[in-house]
C-alpha cells in the first residue's frame, strides 16, 4: 500500500500519511535542545515584558504623586486609613455616630435584663396601689 500512496502524493505527502497511517516519526536529534532554547526565550520575553510594564508604572505613580502634591489629594488607601482611625474615635455628642462607636456603658445594653413598663410605672405609685396591681 505505501507505494500507491507513493505514487499518488508524492514523498511529501507519504511522510505525513505514514504517520495518520501509524508509522514512525522521524525524530530529531536536536529536538530536545531546541525546545528548551526556546522555553528560556519565552522566559526571557516574559521577564522583559514585566520589567518594562513595572518601570511604566513606577512613571505613571510619580505623575499621579505630583498630581496628588500639587491638588492637596489623598491616595484611596490614606482616606479610608482616615476614615477608619476617625469612627475609632470617640465622637460626644454626635447625635449622627454609628452605633459601633457608642462607648460601652452608654445606651441599650443586651445584657441587661430590662424591666417592662408596668414595672417602671409601679415604682411611681403609692404603696397601696402598688399592692393592688400586683395582684
Amino acid at each position: 500500500m505505501p507505494a500507491i500512496l507513493k505514487a499518488s502524493a508524492g514523498s511529501r505527502a507519504t511522510k505525513d500519511m505514514g504517520k495518520m497511517l501509524g508509522g514512525e516519526e522521524e525524530k530529531d536529534p536536536d529536538a530536545q535542545k531546541k525546545e528548551e532554547e526556546r522555553q528560556e526565550a519565552l522566559r526571557q520575553q516574559e521577564e522583559e515584558r514585566k520589567a518594562k510594564h513595572a518601570r511604566m508604572e513606577a512613571e505613571r505613580e510619580k505623575v499621579r504623586q505630583t498630581i496628588r502634591d500639587k491638588y492637596g489629594l489623598k491616595k484611596k488607601e490614606e482616606k479610608e486609613a482616615e476614615e477608619k482611625a476617625a469612627m475609632e474615635q470617640p465622637c460626644e455628642g454626635s447625635l449622627t455616630r454609628p452605633k459601633k462607636a457608642i462607648p460601652a456603658g452608654c445606651g441599650d445594653d443586651d445584657e441587661e435584663e430590662e424591666e417592662s413598663i408596668l414595672d417602671t410605672v409601679l415604682k411611681f405609685l403609692p404603696g397601696p396601689l402598688q399592692d393592688m396591681f400586683k395582684k
